[in-house]
């Protein structure tokens, strides 16, 4: 196996994405090697397809018990909780990078490189005011490589991307037509991290009155966005396409691979265009733009309002980061971004 490298990172789905461009670093410096990555079993469909993963294992009891009788020589824990921190202190490896736990349940940097990421976990000032770094530098420095504007590794099935193309024959599009995908659920973490669903609605209707015919808008979504796709679909009508929530990770990634354009908040979707290379129009209200690298495909609306980002899992406040982004901000930037397809 030459060179045994062992990643820990489990989740969120998003960020276990944004840490597949280390692989091809790693591969380059250790060219004789072979790496495991151990992810939670939602995150499981992002990486089945990676040429640069050699063994894939879903985080479970069976797979914790046969890691810590297997040795490593590298182990790259990217993940700031308990159960992947207490992990990389239980494997047997000759160097420890990232994180991981002490005999006191404290989380802790394991080398020095790590200082800065641990760093941004702790001072709420260096996160969301001072730090200018993207996700992939911090992570790059953490593990002492060197970094090139290094890429997602991501790419569609071919039995995911026929049924993509099933999809969009069953509803109406044709493969001469550009595509801007919507994607506008957030999930539930952080408060007020989607954009308004007014403004989704309004933006819509903007771009279908100007944009070209042979342009289509896609709603895209998952379990977590059937009612509110469903609230903009009965607002619409035939304004907008939909590609439906019940789609699997693979499909979705289909999915979003034929589009052009996808328009979304700090979310998966966000994520899985900017893997696919898509031009990406990101929002940002809660969460730090800053850390997001669009790689210079596409362009960001971030929130002016004083008091984000904040990563706050509640907001009372009526006039929030989301609703004072206005929607001639957001058209504005996606007409920008369709006229350069």
């Amino acid at each position: 196996m030459g060179f045994r490298i062992l990643i820990i990172k489990l989740g969120a789905m998003g960020d276990v994405l944004r840490t597949t461009p280390l692989l091809p670093a790693l591969k380059k410096k250790y060219s004789e090697s072979h790496i495991t990555w151990v992810t939670d079993k939602v995150s499981l469909e992002l990486l089945q397809m990676n040429p640069y993963i050699d063994r894939l294992l879903s985080f479970s009891y069976d797979s914790v018990l046969r890691l810590e009788e297997e040795k490593f020589d590298l182990m790259i824990c990217l993940d700031k909780e308990t159960r992947a921190t207490a992990l990389a202190m239980r494997v047997n490896a000759e160097k420890k990078q990232g994180f991981g736990l002490s005999q006191y349940g404290s989380i802790f940097p394991l080398n020095r490189e790590s200082n800065y990421a641990f760093r941004l976990g702790i001072d709420d000032n260096l996160k969301f005011k001072e730090n200018k770094r993207s996700y992939q530098e911090i992570v790059f420095e953490a593990t002492g490589l060197k970094y090139n504007k290094d890429e997602y590794i991501l790419s569609a099935s071919s039995a995911s991307s026929e049924d993509a193309r099933n999809l969009f024959n069953k509803i109406g599009i044709k493969g001469s037509d550009k595509i801007i995908g919507i994607s506008p659920g957030a999930g539930s973490v952080f408060a007020n991290k989607a954009w308004t669903t007014d403004g989704y609605v309004k933006l819509i209707k903007r771009i279908s009155n100007h944009a070209n015919p042979d342009t289509k808008i896609l709603l895209l979504g998952g379990s977590g966005e059937v009612k509110i796709n469903k609230v903009i679909k009965e607002k619409l009508k035939s304004r907008i396409y939909d590609s439906g929530c019940e789609n699997t990770l693979s499909q979705f990634i289909a999915i979003v691979d034929r589009c052009d354009i996808v328009i979304s908040s700090d979310t998966l979707t966000m994520h899985i265009g900017i893997g696919l290379k898509k031009r990406v129009l990101a929002i940002f209200g809660p969460t730090c733009h800053q850390e997001i690298e669009l790689y210079g495909r596409g362009d960001k609306v971030i929130s002016s309002i004083d008091c984000a980002p904040c990563y706050k899992g509640r907001c009372d406040l009526k006039d929030n980061c989301m609703t004072t982004i206005s929607v001639d901000e957001v058209y504005e930037k996606a007409m920008i971004l369709l006229s350069r397809i």
